[in-house]
C-alpha cells in the first residue's frame, strides 16, 4: 500500500505547478465566517488558500503540512494578516495543547495506524474553541484504488472518539458547495463540527 510520507506529497505538489484552486475550502467559508477570529491551526494546510482566507478575516494562524514543497508554495505566495508557516509531521511532533481557538483539517487524511496523530490535533483545541474535520464522503471514493478507506478516520468516527468535554454541533454528509475535481468522483462532504467545553 502507498505510503502517505513527505516523499509522497512533496512528489505530488511538485508534479504541477498549482495542485489546488487557490480558493478556501466551501466548508470553511459556512462554518466559520460567524467565528470570532483567534488563533487557528490549519492541518495540511497545502498551498495555503485556508490559512490566507482566515488570515485575511483576522485569525492568527498556525500553517501546518508535511510538505516542504507545499509550504514553501504557500509562503512565496503573499499574505494579508499574520501566518506562521510550519513544515510539521503532528503524528511526531505535537501542536501546542488547548492552544487554538479553531483546529481545521480539510481532506487531511488520518490513518488509523497512527491515532496519536489524532490525539494530538485535538488535544489542540482551546476550551471554548472549535474543531473543523471535513472529508471526502467514503461512499465517493473507489475500493479498489491506492488506498483503503478503512484504513483511516472519517469525521463521523472522529466525533465517536470525542468525550463528554466536547459539544457536536454538525456531524453530517452534505453536497460539496463547489463542482469536484476534474477527475475525481467527490460529489459530497462529510462535516464535524464540534467546540470544547469552556473549562
Amino acid at each position: 500500500m502507498q505510503t502517505m510520507d513527505q516523499q509522497y506529497w512533496d512528489d505530488l505538489y511538485g508534479s504541477r505547478e498549482q495542485l489546488f484552486s487557490g480558493n478556501p475550502n466551501g466548508v470553511l467559508v459556512t462554518e466559520i465566517t460567524d467565528l470570532k477570529p483567534g488563533q487557528a491551526l490549519d492541518v495540511g494546510c497545502g498551498e495555503g488558500a485556508d490559512a490566507r482566507w482566515l488570515a485575511e478575516r483576522g485569525w492568527l494562524v498556525t500553517a501546518v503540512d508535511i510538505s516542504q514543497t507545499a509550504i514553501d508554495r504557500a509562503a512565496a505566495t503573499e499574505s494579508k494578516g499574520h501566518i506562521a508557516w510550519t513544515r510539521a509531521d503532528l503524528g511526531i511532533t505535537p501542536p501546542p495543547a488547548e492552544a487554538f481557538d479553531l483546529v481545521s483539517l480539510h481532506y487531511f487524511p488520518l490513518p488509523k495506524d497512527n491515532a496519536r496523530q489524532l490525539g494530538n490535533i485535538i488535544a489542540a483545541v482551546a476550551p471554548g474553541g472549535t474543531l473543523l474535520v471535513v472529508g471526502h464522503s467514503p461512499d465517493d471514493l473507489p475500493h479498489d484504488g491506492p488506498f483503503d478507506p478503512d484504513d483511516f478516520y472519517w469525521p463521523a468516527e472522529v466525533a465517536e472518539l470525542l468525550d463528554d468535554s466536547w459539544e457536536i454541533l454538525v456531524d453530517e454528509t452534505r453536497p460539496r458547495t463547489t463542482p469536484a475535481p476534474e477527475g475525481t468522483t467527490h460529489v459530497n462532504d462529510t462535516v464535524l463540527r464540534a467546540v470544547k467545553r469552556p473549562a
